[in-house]
């Protein structure tokens, strides 16, 4: 399913269902530490049930299953969700094909929802009121982020420079530390109760370095087949002239907690 955001790449459209593939094998890359920050915070723990927007392929209910909550997981993309099924067999996760703003859970169904590295996309001033409903009294919502750092990182900066080669639209380059945005639409309903920022180091071989980015929105949400793999082969050289076999690629992680008013 295209989708079209005047704010995301001048409106080049773009499907995660055409990269879910490498997006399950090369997108799973947040570490143990990534996690244990969200359950210190006492979300998405033992005893509560939670609900993941743009849930793609499972990532956050998959890699928190065994801190103990009951995880329901949505996505527009009926491909990403496939993916996730596979990928959480023998796991007790519901997984449902919607967009953000159409989900319909009765209220107070939810002690925490979650969105990760997808809240940009969604139409806030719909969706604000619908998780204000279904969250249970003093509920949060919890939105994650996590991006490489390409003014700190070479290698991450060298990539940049060959997805905007081959994809000058894309406007998700550049990325610097900072916190996350909460448009103001949510001060009506929500109050901001912590939030932090921080760096992290993730190992990437070559081949898995290629396929995170491969799964981009700009390469593979968005190229055609034939762009994809000149892309991919242009990558691969440059890697293998200036990245060793493996090798840490500099990102931060960001999140931001809000309660239910």
């Amino acid at each position: 399913m295209d989708i079209v955001d005047n704010n995301i790449d001048k409106g080049q459209p773009f499907d995660w269902g055409r990269t879910s593939v490498d997006y399950a094998k090369f997108r799973d890359i947040y570490p143990v530490e990534f996690y244990d920050r969200i359950a210190a915070r006492g979300l998405c723990v033992n005893g509560q049930r939670v609900l993941d927007l743009g849930t793609g392929t499972g990532v956050i209910p998959r890699n928190m299953y065994s801190y103990g909550a009951r995880w329901t997981g949505a996505d527009i993309s009926a491909r990403q969700i496939e993916q996730a099924n596979l990928l959480s067999a023998g796991m007790d996760i519901d997984y449902y094909v919607s967009s953000a703003e159409d989900i319909a859970f009765p209220n107070s169904s939810f002690d925490v929802i979650t969105a990760c590295q997808c809240f940009w996309y969604f139409d806030h001033e719909k969706l604000m009121p619908a998780l204000h409903r279904m969250l249970k009294p003093d509920g949060r919502l919890l939105v994650l982020y996590m991006a490489w750092l390409p003014l700190e990182d070479r290698i991450a900066g060298k990539s940049e420079e060959l997805i905007l080669k081959y994809n000058p639209q894309w406007s998700g380059g550049g990325e610097t530390m900072h916190p996350i945005f909460i448009p103001s639409c949510y001060d009506e309903g929500f109050e901001p109760v912590f939030s932090e920022e921080y760096r992290l180091n993730i190992r990437f071989t070559r081949e898995s370095w290629n396929g995170r980015l491969k799964a981009c929105r700009g390469i593979g949400a968005s190229l055609s087949k034939e762009r994809i793999e000149q892309w991919e082969q242009e990558h691969m050289k440059m890697l293998e002239e200036n990245a060793p076999e493996e090798f840490d690629v500099v990102h931060y992680a960001a999140m931001a907690e809000l309660a239910k008013k």
